[in-house]
C-alpha cells in the first residue's frame, strides 16, 4: 500500500486549490509548517467537511451525504465506505493523539500522521506503519495550532518541519459536524479490536450517521456530534469470521445508554479520557459473516436525537 501521508497530501493540496470554493483558508508557519483552517476562523462547509474527512481517512474511504430524517424532520447524514477499515479507521482516523501545551493549546489529533509514529495498540494489531517526508494531522480544536505544535508533530513523525500539514476545525463548525458524523464505521471497527477481534479480519464497513446542528457552544458541540453516532449511527460491517460478542459492537450496551452526551461529559468535568469507551459506538451495527451468519444488534433513538439537536 502507498503511503497514506503520502496520498493525503494530495487532498491536502485539493482544499488549498479550492479554498475559496470550500470557504477554508490556507497559510504557511513561519517554520515553513502548512495550518489549513477548516472551521476555527473559516466558515468551512458541508463539501470542506466531506474533504477534511477524506484527509482523515488518507484517501482510503468514499464519502457523500444523503438526505434522511431525524423525529420526522429531514436531515442530511453522511456516509462512509472503504475496503481498507483497518487502516482508514484506526490507523488513520480515529483521534488519538492528544496535544496539549503550556501556553494552554490543547487538541486532538486524527489523521495518517499517527501512522509515522505508531505508538498505539492499533498498529501492532493492525501491522501497519507509514514512512513518509509528509505528515497530515488533523487537529479538532478551537485554536489555530502555532509553530510549536508543528514542531512538535514533526519531532514524533520523523519529518522537516515544513513536511507538516494541519488541517484545523472546532467540534462546533460545520466541519466538525460532518467529520464526526462520517465517524460511525470507524467507532464499530475499533469496539471490535477492544473486544478482541482481529481488525484485519474486517474487510469492508459502511457507516452512516446525522449531521449535527451546528453550535458554537463547543460543549454542546461535543454532545451532539457524539449523540448523531451513539443514536443515529448505523454500521454495515463484512468480516471474515464469526464471532459470539458482536452484541458488544453497539452504544446499547452502555451503562450511560439513553443519556445524551453532553450530561455524560458534564459528569467527568468534561475530561473525554474519563469517558468509559464503551459509549463511543453508533447505535445499529450488521455484521455479515463471509459464508456464515448474518446479525443485527442495537437501535436508533430519535427522540434522543431531537432533544439532543434542540428540536422544536
Amino acid at each position: 500500500m502507498e503511503s497514506i501521508n503520502r496520498t493525503a497530501i494530495e487532498l491536502v493540496d485539493e482544499a488549498l486549490d479550492f479554498a475559496g470554493e470550500l470557504n477554508v483558508a490556507g497559510y504557511e508557519l513561519d517554520n515553513g509548517a502548512t495550518v489549513v483552517d477548516f472551521g476555527v476562523d473559516a466558515g468551512g462547509g458541508v463539501e470542506a467537511g466531506l474533504l477534511l474527512a477524506e484527509i482523515q481517512t488518507a484517501g482510503l474511504a468514499n464519502l457523500r451525504t444523503h438526505m434522511g430524517e431525524v423525529a420526522g424532520a429531514p436531515r442530511g447524514y453522511v456516509d462512509l465506505s472503504t475496503d481498507h477499515p483497518a487502516v482508514a479507521l484506526l490507523c488513520s482516523q480515529k483521534a488519538g493523539w492528544e496535544l496539549a501545551f503550556e501556553d494552554g493549546f490543547e487538541g486532538l489529533g486524527s489523521g495518517p500522521a499517527r501512522a509515522l509514529v505508531g505508538r498505539e495498540t492499533e498498529f501492532e494489531r493492525v501491522g501497519y506503519y507509514d514512512s513518509s517526508e509528509f505528515a497530515t494531522l488533523a487537529i479538532e480544536s478551537t485554536q489555530l495550532p502555532n509553530e510549536a505544535v508543528a514542531e512538535h508533530v514533526a519531532e514524533l513523525a520523523e519529518v522537516e518541519p515544513s513536511g507538516v500539514f494541519l488541517p484545523t476545525y472546532a467540534t462546533g463548525s460545520t466541519a466538525g459536524s460532518v467529520s464526526s458524523a462520517a465517524r460511525a464505521a470507524e467507532l464499530a471497527v475499533f469496539r471490535l479490536l477492544e473486544i478482541g477481534y482481529e481488525p484485519t479480519d474486517v474487510l469492508h464497513a459502511s457507516g452512516s450517521a446525522p449531521i449535527a446542528p451546528v453550535t458554537y457552544d463547543e460543549d454542546l458541540a461535543m454532545g451532539r456530534t457524539n449523540d448523531a453516532v451513539a443514536y443515529g449511527g448505523e454500521v454495515h460491517l463484512q468480516v471474515a469470521r464469526d464471532d459470539d460478542r458482536f452484541d458488544q459492537l453497539v452504544s446499547t450496551v452502555g451503562e450511560d445508554y439513553g443519556t445524551p452526551f453532553v450530561d455524560v461529559f458534564e459528569a467527568v468535568e468534561w475530561d473525554f479520557y474519563e469517558v468509559p469507551n464503551s459509549v463511543f459506538a453508533p447505535a445499529k451495527v450488521t455484521v455479515d459473516v463471509v459464508d456464515g451468519p448474518v446479525y443485527t444488534v442495537g437501535e436508533t433513538d430519535d427522540e434522543l436525537l431531537a432533544e439532543s439537536f434542540g428540536y422544536r
